[in-house]
């Protein structure tokens, strides 16, 4: 399956980024301009970047590699765990655990225990206990479950982090390049790039979005090991006849592995078809930014309309679980579809940190529809 149209990114808020004033710097290459103190994603760079990390993500899911899931938040948590199973991976969605990657031998004793925890409840010996020492047990297999359950058949150290919003899964991250594991993440403009080894620009609040790049790495893994099992029954039928050495096989954790051969580049798919032309001519009309004022060597270069105080301004810090909301057509090319989108956006950033960030998305998923429903 091809990546999503630049109408599918638009329809899921892919392109909003986070207030003027928690930007990073870096991330000006990717940012098409400004409105209301918010800034728009260039969704041109990130449909590349998406297709770069698709690709990516495929090649290394051919080649048996494994991946995890990373997303704490509450706009991700549902995301990531959908995403994670819907590829057979492992994910982590409620909270990481210092030491998750870089201490695993002391992560795996904990695994233990939630799998002897289960056997005791599976076979009654939990049943015999007294209610209070029931009721202790069961709160520490929930909790054990809870933040361990989406890797406890990991059987080892992952070979690849998908990771949603990179601020707030800052440990992850540090542990990641301690241990030279790469990492694909989803890049909001308050946050470094140069973190990430597979950048993908975009919302990392908006449930939905978060949702669309969740779904889109599930796929890009399915489609790998899709080719590598048929390569497997290639080359079983080839061995019969002597043609090939080597075998292929589903090892532990799903993974697929490679015996007596190495690995092989998968063939590569052609580029996604039918592009949103309307969409692209008209991205600086339907932000309501002045096309002319946007320098075009310099977005060619990575960057957008963005002042030098703008540049000027310091990194803040702090994680913002802002989100997104619009209520009329992108398609009219006025400025009062974003102001109305920005708007939203800007009066949420007073709700960081309060943990009903579903709600807010759920604002998106509610209003974007209307929004482009005729685009």
């Amino acid at each position: 399956m091809p990546v999503s149209s630049m109408k599918d990114l638009l329809e899921a808020g892919v392109h909003f980024g986070h207030h003027t004033r928690k930007w990073n710097p870096k991330m000006k290459m990717f940012i098409y301009g400004e409105r209301n103190d918010i800034y728009i994603i260039d969704l041109h760079k990130t449909r590349k970047k998406l297709e770069e990390a698709y690709e990516t993500v495929r090649q290394m899911a051919f080649n048996g590699k494994r991946f995890l899931f990373v997303g704490t938040k509450k706009q991700a948590q549902d995301a990531i765990k959908e995403g994670a199973l819907e590829c057979e991976q492992f994910y982590i969605n409620h909270r990481w655990l210092g030491g998750m990657l870089t201490n695993w031998g002391t992560i795996q004793t904990r695994i233990d225990r939630l799998n002897q925890l289960d056997k005791m409840v599976e076979d009654g010996t939990m049943d015999k206990l007294p209610k209070k020492e029931q009721a202790r047990l069961g709160e520490e297999r929930t909790k054990l479950d809870n933040i361990l359950g989406g890797i406890r058949t990991m059987n080892g150290l992952p070979d690849v982090i998908f990771i949603i919003d990179c601020k707030k899964e800052h440990i992850a991250i540090r542990e990641a390049h301690r241990l030279e594991i790469p990492i694909v993440a989803v890049v909001d403009t308050n946050c470094d790039p140069d973190e990430v080894d597979y950048v993908i620009p975009g919302n990392d609040d908006a449930i939905r979005a978060v949702k669309l790049m969740a779904s889109q790495m599930a796929e890009a893994i399915n489609e790998g090991r899709t080719m590598a099992i048929s390569v497997m029954e290639e080359r079983a039928l080839a061995a019969q006849s002597g043609q090939v050495g080597g075998a292929v096989h589903i090892g532990e954790g799903g993974r697929i592995e490679y015996v007596g051969a190495t690995e092989v580049e998968m063939p590569s798919v052609a580029s996604v078809e039918g592009d949103d032309e309307e969409i692209d001519m008209d991205m600086a009309a339907a932000f309501g930014i002045d096309a002319d004022s946007v320098d075009s060597s310099n977005r060619a270069q990575g960057g957008g309309v963005v002042s030098n105080s703008d540049a000027a301004t310091s990194v803040e810090l702090e994680s913002d679980t802002a989100t997104t909301s619009t209520d009329q057509s992108f398609a009219t090319g006025g400025a009062a579809p974003i102001d109305a989108a920005v708007d939203g956006r800007a009066d949420s950033e007073e709700l960081a940190g309060n943990t009903s960030g579903a709600n807010e998305g759920g604002a998106l998923d509610k209003e974007v529809n209307a929004a482009v429903s005729n685009v």
